[in-house]
């Protein structure tokens, strides 16, 4: 259990996430998962990244649960928002260009982690989806933004709805649908291709794409984070997260 990383083949680098049963991150995970990515990413013998995950879906965000034990202060919900945004920005900011392997569930902090990726892969079962209103948070509109055109975007964030890597796929930001079983193979596919340019032209290129993004990711999901500061200080956030809670156990 935890974060993971193999090199299957020459170049390439596999940072796998196991966090049963649905991959919610604690906050050592968050913070576990940005170290990985960026050690991959530094190492010169390293040109593609894959991220990855086992179990039954990619990402399921936030350990809730972690906050809710957390009765003195928000020292839980301070690490989560701190170790979300460099788990996100490790994603981003990696040096060689970074493949989303998706299967399953990615909600959440998992948007967060593939709006910030280079190209992603998914199975036919994956969907993607901010169930952020239904759990008393907010945040990762700015990475759904990057999946989706603006409207629907808000769309999917408002209601809490998911959409299937099949949609995202007529939108563009998937790179391909494949069986589940196949995601693996698929996934190493393309980053055997990226992994085959010359190793310091595709870091060049990393840095030269991130230099023209016209959204400064960071910045803009930190100032989102600011609204679930003010949702948590509130009291709006706990019960929300306490409706959720006893919804999940009927």
């Amino acid at each position: 259990m935890g974060v993971s990383t193999s090199s299957p083949e020459k170049g390439i680098s596999v940072v796998t996430v196991d966090y049963p049963p649905v991959n919610a991150l604690p906050v050592r995970g968050w913070f576990d998962l940005a170290d990985a990515v960026r050690a991959a990413g530094r190492d010169p013998g390293i040109r593609c990244v894959v991220l990855t995950a086992e179990g039954r879906g990619f990402n399921a965000g936030v350990d809730i649960k972690e906050m809710q034990r957390d009765t003195t202060g928000h020292g839980a919900l301070i690490g989560a928002n701190r170790g979300c945004s460099e788990a996100f920005a490790a994603v981003y900011d990696c040096e060689v260009p970074v493949v989303a392997a998706v299967h399953g569930f990615c909600l959440g902090g998992g948007i967060g982690l593939v709006g910030n990726a280079d190209a992603i892969v998914a199975s036919e079962d994956a969907t993607f989806g901010l169930p952020e209103l239904d759990r008393g948070a907010l945040g990762a509109a700015t990475h759904l933004a990057r999946l989706v055109p603006q409207h629907l975007m808000r769309a999917l964030y408002y209601t809490s709805r998911t959409a299937t890597a099949a949609e995202l796929h007529t939108h563009g930001s998937v790179w391909r649908v494949v069986p589940r079983g196949e995601l693996p193979a698929a996934a190493l596919e393309l980053a055997r291709e990226i992994a085959a340019k010359d190793g310091h032209l595709i870091r060049l290129a990393k840095a030269a794409i991130n230099g023209i993004d016209p959204v400064d990711v960071r910045r803009s999901y930190r100032f989102e984070q600011g609204f679930t500061f003010e949702a948590n200080l509130s009291g709006i956030a706990d019960r929300v997260r306490d409706t959720f809670g006893k919804e999940a156990h009927r």
